[in-house]
């Protein structure tokens, strides 16, 4: 039975009560088509967080729950999400199968729920020891998992300087045939030796399947050009790379953000269409640690709660092309930049990026973007996302035409506890195809504007 099938006949017989339930989980199939890796058919990446090692005792297991998943859609803008599951150190699955087992259902569970993609991976550097128990592990989520586009497999984390041909191939063989059989399409990600910096050397000998990439990991202030050059010999090669760890600090998860090899990396990401997931979501006391130590275990964290490489990567998340089902439309409009307004005034904003942000925003005010008019691709559903921040009490907002006709919809703007204590809200409306000159109105004022971003959605 094919996925498409199972799914109309799972639906079919739960009936129309979740119905309601069932409608989210169908975002776009990825394909890999040479070394591009599709959405729905069409090129696209998808820009988000790794967790820390989910084995017990580490201190990063006590993110694995669905309240951070769900922060990191709606405040960072993160399209995906990968659970790092310990395999064989001390308190992985190897040791604990059905305590690191639950926690990464639960990522996947509330990465399901929120739209998003998500990675299970297997984070070994010695996979091809645990090959049987990877076997059952990785059968178990697809007869679970297969039928949701979401789901990634990614079947080795980081492989050590060991034979890719000898050693690694085989041991991925062996996994993919065996959640081919029950799992015939969803993206499967292999790594590559020398802690997945050999794609060079896989995409000259690849694996045999259907819909498989490659990781490349790398850490920009200890990786440059010589590891840029091996990912484009890569994809010269045809080989489709995922980049499913990275960060701005040192490889060994140290030292200060090297920022202009972190945006040579982006810069090369993003020209060629590669997906990534930052390193990672913890609040240990090193470099690439994105919180400070304390931070809420279940999210909500203001700025000052972000280590200086989980600012940088945030604002590299939030800004990333949204090309998950939005038919290339993904406009993010500076707030300060009004054709018109009435009541508000600008200032310097310490969120991440900078520049200025709309605040003196009382009840009746307005901001009107009709010198930036917008050609929305197609009529549908578009997300609005709202960059905003309230000291006390919060607010709400119309989304509507500029001059106030039509009023598409309003909504609540959340207290943040700060005026420069961001967050970012979102909600879907339906708006018709054309050309559009949008403006915002403040029902009830007290809260600043940074930005707004339009996204095209199903």
């Amino acid at each position: 039975m094919n996925k498409i099938l199972a799914k109309h006949l799972l639906h079919a017989a739960l009936g129309g009560l979740l119905c309601t339930q069932l409608a989210f989980a169908d975002v776009a199939p990825l394909s890999v088509n040479g070394n591009k890796i599709l959405a729905g058919g069409q090129p696209a990446s998808f820009a988000g967080n790794s967790l820390f090692w989910s084995n017990n005792g580490w201190g990063g297991e006590k993110y694995y729950n669905a309240d951070v998943v769900r922060w990191l859609k709606n405040d960072w803008g993160s399209t995906i999400v990968r659970a790092a599951m310990g395999v064989d150190e001390g308190g992985g699955y190897i040791q604990d199968p059905v305590g690191n087992k639950n926690k990464v259902k639960a990522v996947v569970d509330a990465a399901i729920a929120n739209d998003m993609y998500v990675i299970i991976d297997w984070h070994s550097h010695k996979a091809e020891n645990y090959r049987n128990q990877s076997i059952a592990f990785f059968q178990e989520m697809a007869r679970t998992y297969g039928g949701r586009n979401h789901v990634i497999y990614e079947i080795y984390n980081e492989p050590l300087q060991v034979s890719w041909s000898g050693v690694i191939k085989p041991y991925a063989q062996a996994v993919i045939n065996a959640i081919r059989a029950i799992d015939p399409d969803n993206l499967i990600i292999v790594g590559t030796p020398t802690w997945s910096q050999d794609v060079d050397v896989a995409s000259r000998d690849k694996l045999s399947g259907n819909n498989i990439a490659y990781t490349l990991h790398f850490y920009a202030g200890t990786h440059g050009q010589y590891l840029r050059d091996k990912a484009q010999t890569a994809l010269n090669n045809g080989a489709a790379l995922f980049v499913t760890e990275w960060g701005s600090v040192n490889a060994d998860g140290n030292g200060g953000v090297a920022n202009s090899e972190t945006n040579a990396w982006v810069d090369f990401m993003k020209t060629r269409g590669i997906s990534h997931a930052n390193w990672a979501i913890n609040d240990k006391a090193e470099g690439a640690s994105a919180l400070t130590p304390g931070a809420n275990a279940r999210g909500g964290w203001a700025n000052n709660q972000l280590t200086a490489s989980g600012s940088l990567s945030k604002y590299i998340i939030q800004n990333w092309p949204k090309s998950n089902n939005n038919n290339g439309f993904n406009v993010t409009l500076q707030a300060e930049n009004t054709s018109a307004q009435s009541g508000t005034e600008t200032q310097a904003t310490t969120d991440a990026g900078g520049g200025l942000n709309v605040g003196w925003i009382d009840n009746g005010d307005w901001l009107s973007y009709a010198g930036t008019p917008l050609n929305l691709p197609q009529t549908g559903n578009y997300r609005i996302e709202y960059r905003v921040a309230s000291l006390s009490g919060g607010g709400n907002l119309n989304f509507e035409e500029a001059g106030g006709t039509p009023a598409y919809a309003n909504l609540n703007v959340p207290s943040t506890g700060g005026w420069q204590n961001w967050t970012t809200i979102s909600h879907v409306v339906h708006l018709n195809a054309g050309t559009h000159r949008f403006g915002i109105k403040a029902n009830r004022g007290g809260w600043n504007l940074n930005w707004i971003r339009i996204t095209k959605v199903n």
